[in-house]
C-alpha cells in the first residue's frame, strides 16, 4: 500500500514537472502595469535572437494567464527602458498590449470560447505567454454563421481567415487600399466566394477600367459601349439633361421646356391621335418626364417646332432652337448609339433589364459593366440609371431578387465634396446604402482614397477590408470607423504587405489581420488586358489602324467592324494607298451631305 502511494506520488510529480516545463517554454514575460484597456509586460529579448523574440512583434496576439480565463492582448509597441542593447545574455524590454477580450474553456464541451468583454483584469506578475493555436482559432470563430474562407491569418497561416458571407453582403462592405496592394484581386476573390455561397445572388460591377471581365470568364457577361442597349427613355429628366448638356451647367429654361414636352411626346407614342394633349383627371395625367415609357425624339423635335411656331415674338425662340440643336447633336453622335439606336424605340425594358441584371442568369450571375469605352460626359448618367434600376428591381420584387452593386473607384461617383460628382448618382447609391439591405439590394465599395469618399456611404458599410494606406487622412478615416479596443490594429496600416488586410465589422468575429488567398493569374483582374497589351506592343505601331479605330468609335456594332479582315486585306498596301482609300470611303459616305428630312429616321 505504502509503495503504491509512493509510486503514484512520483508519477504525479513527474507529470507536473513536464507540464511546468511546457508552460515555461511558452512563458514570455510578466505583467507590470494595467490601466483597464491596456497592459504592460516586462520581458527579455535574447541578444542572439531566439524564438521568444519573434513573439514580441507588433501586431501579434499574446495571452495572459489568469487560471480560469486567458486574456488576449495585441502588441502595439515594444521598447527597451534603458535604450541600450547588450550583445551578450538577455535584454530587458517592455511590451505594451491592447486588451482585446478573454478566452475561457466551456465546462461542458471543453472548447475554447472568446468574449470581447473583460471580467477579470490581470494582476501584477501575471504570466504572459504565446497564444495557443486553439485560442487563436476561437478568437475568429463565427459561432456557426454561414462563412467562406478568403485566406489565412497573418499570425498563423495554418488558421483560415473566414468571413460571415450573409452579414458581409447584406450589410454592405468596403475594400480600401492604395494602388498596387492587391485590392482588385481581393475584390475578385470576394465575388467568387460570394456567388459560390449564394447561388441566388446577381452582381453588377461598375468597372471604370475594364479589368474584371477577364477574371470572370465563365461566370460573367461583359457589356461595353458596343454591346450596350440602354434606351434614352429609361433616363429620368435630370439624367437626360446631363447627357444633352454634356456635363455642363444646364439652362433652367431649356430644362423646364423638356419637363413640359417629354410627357407629351410619350402620349403621342402611346396614342398618335392625341396630339400630345394631357387629359386632366385621366390616366394620362400620371405620366411625367420621369415615367419609363417609350417615346420618339422625332416627336419631341416636332413638338418643339410646333411650340416655336406658336410664339408671337422671336425673343423666346433662341431657347427652343438651342434645345433643338442639343437634341439633334446627341441623336446624331455615333458615341451615343447605345441610347438613341433605332431599335431602342420599342418597349424593350424587359430585355434590357433582364440582360443587365441577369434575369434569368443562365449560369452567369455577374455583369461586368465596362465604362471605359463610354463618353465621359454620360458615365455619370449611366451609373445613375443602373443604380436606380437595381434598387427599384429589388424593391418591387419584394426581396426575391438579390442584387449586389459593386462600385470600383467609388470616390468618382460618391465624392466627399457635395459640389463634385453627379447628384442623381450619389442619391441612387446612397439610397442603396441606407435602405437597400431591407429589400435585398447590397452595395460593395472599392476605393483607393477613402478620404475623398462620401462619409455617409462609408459609414453604411458594416464590414471593411483595410489594406495598405499611406495617406494620413485616409488612415484617420479608418481609425474613426473601427472599435476603440482594436484601434491599435491600424497603427501599421501604412506598412502592410501585398494582399494583407485588416478586416473588421459585422462580417468577422473580431478585428482580424489576414492575408487574402493568392489567385491564379487568369483570375486576377486586368491580367487578360495586360497580356493583350504586351502582345500588341511586340510589333510596330500601325498608326493608320489606330486612327481608323478612333474614327470608327461608336459608328458601328461589332458585327459591322471586323479589324482582323481589314488588317488582312490591307497588309500589302502602302501607307499612302491606305490613307487614300480611307479618304475615298469617307468622301463617298459624307460627300453628298446630310438632308434634314431623314435626319432622325425612326427615332
Amino acid at each position: 500500500m505504502f509503495v503504491e502511494r509512493g509510486a503514484t506520488s512520483g508519477e504525479t510529480t513527474s507529470q507536473e514537472r513536464r507540464d511546468e516545463k511546457q508552460r515555461d517554454n511558452r512563458i514570455l514575460g510578466h505583467v507590470i502595469a494595467c490601466d483597464g484597456a491596456r497592459a504592460t509586460v516586462a520581458a527579455h529579448a535574447e541578444a542572439t535572437g531566439g524564438s521568444g523574440n519573434a513573439a514580441w512583434t507588433v501586431g501579434k496576439l499574446i495571452s495572459i494567464n489568469l487560471e480560469k480565463t486567458r486574456l488576449v492582448g495585441l502588441v502595439y509597441r515594444i521598447g527597451k527602458a534603458d535604450r541600450q542593447w547588450h550583445e551578450e545574455g538577455e535584454n530587458a524590454i517592455e511590451v505594451d498590449l491592447e486588451l482585446q477580450g478573454e478566452v475561457r474553456d466551456d465546462p461542458v464541451t471543453g472548447k475554447s470560447v472568446f468574449d470581447r468583454g473583460i471580467t477579470n483584469y490581470p494582476h501584477v506578475g501575471a504570466i504572459a505567454h504565446r497564444i495557443r493555436n486553439r485560442d487563436l482559432a476561437a478568437i475568429h470563430d463565427l459561432a456557426g454563421r454561414p462563412s467562406v474562407s478568403i485566406g489565412e491569418l497573418s499570425q498563423d497561416a495554418s488558421i483560415e481567415a473566414r468571413i460571415a458571407i450573409d452579414d458581409t453582403l447584406s450589410r454592405h462592405f468596403a475594400v480600401l487600399g492604395t494602388t498596387g496592394v492587391g485590392k482588385s484581386s481581393a475584390v475578385s476573390l470576394l465575388l467568387q466566394r460570394a456567388v459560390q455561397a449564394r447561388p441566388d445572388l446577381r452582381v453588377l460591377i461598375l468597372d471604370p477600367h475594364n479589368e474584371f471581365g477577364s477574371a470572370f470568364a465563365n461566370e460573367a457577361i461583359n457589356i461595353d459601349s458596343t454591346t450596350l442597349d440602354l434606351p434614352f427613355w429609361l433616363f429620368r429628366l435630370e439624367e437626360l439633361v446631363e447627357v444633352l448638356f454634356r456635363g455642363r451647367e444646364p439652362n433652367p429654361e431649356e430644362v423646364d421646356l423638356l419637363r413640359d414636352l417629354v410627357p407629351q411626346a410619350k402620349l403621342v407614342y402611346r396614342n398618335p391621335s392625341s396630339g400630345g394633349l394631357v387629359r386632366k383627371g385621366g390616366g394620362d395625367s400620371a405620366i411625367t418626364a420621369d415615367t419609363p415609357i417609350p417615346y420618339r425624339m422625332a416627336d419631341l423635335i416636332h413638338l418643339i417646332d410646333e411650340r416655336m411656331g406658336m410664339l408671337e415674338t422671336k425673343i423666346d425662340r433662341p431657347i427652343y432652337r438651342a434645345l433643338r440643336i442639343r437634341i439633334e447633336s446627341a441623336v446624331n453622335d455615333p458615341r451615343y448609339r447605345f441610347m438613341f439606336g433605332s431599335r431602342l424605340i420599342e418597349d424593350s425594358i424587359h430585355q434590357t433589364i433582364g440582360r443587365i441584371f441577369r434575369v434569368p442568369h443562365e449560369g452567369r450571375p455577374i455583369t461586368c459593366f465596362q465604362l471605359a469605352g463610354l463618353p465621359s460626359e454620360v458615365v455619370n448618367s449611366v451609373c445613375s440609371v443602373l443604380a436606380r434600376l437595381a434598387f427599384d428591381l429589388a424593391l418591387w420584387s419584394e426581396g426575391q431578387l438579390k442584387l449586389l452593386v459593386l462600385c470600383e473607384e467609388a470616390h468618382r461617383y460618391m465624392p466627399a465634396d457635395p459640389k463634385l460628382g453627379f447628384a442623381p448618382t450619389r442619391h441612387a447609391l446612397s439610397r442603396i446604402a441606407k435602405e437597400g439591405r431591407k429589400y435585398g439590394c447590397y452595395l460593395g465599395v472599392v476605393t483607393q482614397r477613402p478620404g475623398e469618399l462620401d462619409p455617409t456611404i462609408l459609414s453604411q458599410c458594416s464590414t471593411v477590408f483595410a489594406m495598405r494606406l499611406a495617406n494620413e487622412r485616409d488612415q484617420d478615416i479608418i481609425r474613426s470607423a473601427i472599435a476603440d479596443s482594436s484601434a491599435s490594429s491600424l497603427s501599421f496600416l501604412s506598412a502592410m504587405g501585398q494582399r494583407e488586410a485588416i478586416a473588421f465589422g459585422e462580417g468577422v468575429a473580431t478585428t482580424m489581420r489576414m492575408r487574402f488567398e493568392k489567385l491564379d493569374a487568369s483570375r486576377i483582374p486586368g491580367s487578360g488586358k495586360k497580356r493583350e497589351l504586351e502582345a500588341a506592343t511586340e510589333g510596330e505601331i500601325d498608326l493608320v489602324a489606330v486612327v481608323d479605330r478612333l474614327r470608327q468609335f461608336g459608328r458601328a456594332r461589332p458585327a459591322d467592324i471586323q479589324p482582323e479582315r481589314l488588317a488582312d486585306a490591307e497588309s500589302q498596301l502602302s501607307i499612302a494607298e491606305r490613307v487614300a482609300r480611307r479618304q475615298a470611303e469617307e468622301q463617298a459616305m459624307f460627300g453628298g451631305g446630310r438632308t434634314g428630312s431623314g435626319r432622325f429616321g425612326s427615332y
